[in-house]
C-alpha cells in the first residue's frame, strides 16, 4: 500500500483531504481508524414531509457535540467532539474550550487538540480536578452534550517553529501528551525526521495508558503504520509505581540513561541533529529548559525557529 505523503507547498492549516472512508474500532485513536457514534438527530415534520438534522440546535455560544467520551482512571479521561467547518489548525496547536457556569457566562480553559489536523473530529485529553472550576463539570460530560469550543488556534508547539534536523524529541508529563499525540499522528512529522522519540512521565503506570495505546494503534495503522514504524520510538516512565522505567525526565536526560537505553551513541542533545518539544508543569518546563541551553539549543518560537520550543499557555 502507498503511504500518504505530504504534498509540495503543503499548508499546515488547511484541511486536507481524508486518507479514508471509513472508521471501524471505537479504541482506535488514529483518525484513520476511529469510529465515529452517531450525532444526535432532531425530527421536524412540514407539511407531512419528515426531514431529519445531523446535528441539534446549538444552545451555547460556539457549541459543538461530544461524540464520545472515554475515562481511564478517576484522574483522566479523554473525549472527541465534531469540528467546526471554519477550524483550520497546524498539528500541535490549543484552543480554548468549555461550559457555561452557574450564572450562565462561558468558563473556558485552553485545551491543546489531541487529533491530527486532517481529522474530521477533534480529540481532547483532560486531568479531572474534583474543585476545578472547568474540569469538575467537563469530566461528567457525555455523547450528545455541547460545549464550547472557540475556533482560534494557536500555540508554539508546532513544526514550523523548529529548526530541520534529524531527531524530533517529545518531553511531557501527565496530560502534556496531548498536543504530541497530534503530532504523532501527522505525517508530516515523519517526512521532516528520521527518528521521533516520545518520553512522557506520569506518577502511575494506568495513568500512561492513552500514550501506550495511541502508539501502539499507530504502529499497527495500515495506512500511517508504514511511516511511523522504525522512526517512532515511545519511552514511558513513572515516578512511583514499579515500571521497566522509572523516574523522571529531567533525570534520565542528565544522567544519559535514556540515550544508553534507546542505543543512541551519544550523551546529550546537539543544536546539529537534535529537535526538542515540551508540554509540563512550570517547574518541569523550566528544568528542561535549563538542560536545552545547557547543550547549547536555543528557545524557538513560529517567527523565529531554533532547536527547541516550550508550550507556556497551561501554566500560571
Amino acid at each position: 500500500m502507498q503511504r500518504p505523503k505530504a504534498s509540495p507547498g503543503y499548508d499546515h492549516r488547511s484541511r486536507p483531504r481524508r486518507w479514508t472512508q471509513k472508521r471501524y474500532s471505537i479504541y482506535r485513536f488514529s483518525g484513520t481508524a476511529q469510529r465515529v457514534i452517531p450525532r444526535p438527530t432532531q425530527t421536524i415534520h412540514v407539511n407531512d414531509v419528515t426531514e431529519t438534522k445531523t446535528r441539534p440546535v446549538p444552545t451555547l455560544p460556539d457549541a459543538q457535540t461530544v461524540t464520545e467520551v472515554e475515562h481511564y482512571t478517576d484522574r483522566l479521561f479523554r473525549f472527541r467532539c465534531t469540528r467546526p467547518q471554519s477550524l483550520r489548525f497546524r498539528s500541535g496547536e490549543f484552543v480554548m474550550i468549555g461550559l457555561l457556569d452557574d450564572n450562565g457566562k462561558p468558563l473556558l480553559r485552553a485545551y491543546s487538540i489531541a487529533s491530527p489536523n486532517w481529522d474530521e473530529e477533534l480529540e481532547f485529553y483532560s486531568i479531572k480536578v474534583p474543585d476545578g472550576p472547568l474540569t469538575s463539570r467537563l469530566q461528567h460530560i457525555k455523547v450528545g452534550d455541547e460545549i464550547i469550543l472557540r475556533p482560534k488556534p494557536v500555540g508554539t508547539l508546532v513544526l514550523d517553529a523548529l529548526l530541520p534536523g534529524k531527531r524530533l524529541w517529545f518531553f511531557a508529563t501527565g496530560t502534556g501528551i496531548a498536543p504530541f499525540a497530534s503530532l504523532m499522528r501527522d505525517p508530516d512529522t515523519y517526512e521532516r525526521y528520521d527518528q521521533v522519540i516520545m518520553m512522557h512521565t506520569t506518577r502511575t503506570a494506568d495513568e500512561l495508558e492513552y500514550g501506550r495505546k495511541l502508539v501502539e494503534d499507530l504502529e499497527n495503522d495500515p495506512l500511517i503504520g508504514e511511516m511511523v514504524d522504525g522512526k517512532l520510538v515511545y519511552y514511558p516512565t513513572t515516578t512511583r509505581d514499579d515500571f521497566p522505567h522509572k523516574g523522571r525526565i529531567t533525570d534520565n536526560l542528565k544522567s544519559g540513561k535514556v540515550f544508553k537505553d534507546l542505543g543512541i551513541d551519544a550523551d546529550k542533545l546537539t543544536p546539529e541533529t537534535d529537535r526538542g518539544m515540551v508540554c509540563g508543569s512550570l517547574a518541569f518546563n523550566l528544568d528542561i529548559k535549563d538542560i536545552m541551553e545547557g547543550w547549547g539549543l536555543r528557545e524557538g518560537a513560529n517567527s523565529d525557529p531554533a532547536e527547541y520550543v516550550v508550550e507556556k499557555a497551561f501554566v500560571d
